[in-house]
C-alpha cells in the first residue's frame, strides 16, 4: 500500500439514528459535523470520519454476508482503552477481553448489536500478522 493511504471514513446502517449517535460520540469522542433526518457524519481527530444512516427499526443485520462485518477502532493508550471500556460497561456493551503480543483487544456491542473492536497495541506501529480467530465467530 502507498505511503499515506489510509481509511477515510466507516459508514455503518443503524436502526435508531439519535441512540447510535450518543453512542459512538461518547465511545470514540466524535464530534458530529453534520446531520438530516436520517444519517449523521460524525468526525474525530486524525480525520477518523463515521457515516450513521437510519434504515429503519425492521432492517435486517446479515452477519456473514458480503460486505463488512467488523470495524476495529486504535486507541492510543492502556488508559485510553480502560475509559472506552468502561464506557462500554455503562452501555451495558461490553463483551470481552483478549490480549496477545503487545496488542489488547476489546470487543463490545453498539445499540444496533454490531461488533464494536478497540485495540491498543504497546508499539503504536503494531499490526496483525495472523489472521484473528474473530472472524470464523459466526
Amino acid at each position: 500500500m502507498a505511503d499515506g493511504i489510509r481509511l477515510s471514513a466507516a459508514i455503518i446502517f443503524v436502526r435508531h439514528l439519535s441512540r447510535s449517535v450518543a453512542f459512538y460520540r461518547e465511545l470514540l469522542d466524535l464530534e458530529e459535523l453534520d446531520t438530516s433526518a436520517t444519517a449523521a457524519l460524525l468526525s474525530g481527530g486524525g480525520g477518523t470520519q463515521l457515516v450513521l444512516r437510519a434504515t429503519g427499526e425492521n432492517a435486517a443485520q446479515s452477519l456473514g454476508s458480503i460486505g463488512i462485518q467488523y470495524l476495529a477502532w486504535a486507541v492510543p493508550t492502556k488508559a485510553d482503552l480502560e475509559h472506552r471500556t468502561d464506557i462500554l460497561r455503562r452501555h451495558d456493551a461490553y463483551r470481552e477481553t483478549r490480549s496477545d503480543s503487545g496488542v489488547t483487544v476489546v470487543e463490545g456491542r453498539d445499540p444496533d448489536d454490531l461488533t464494536v473492536l478497540l485495540l491498543q497495541a504497546d508499539d503504536a506501529r503494531a499490526m496483525m500478522h495472523v489472521l484473528p480467530a474473530r472472524i470464523y465467530a459466526w
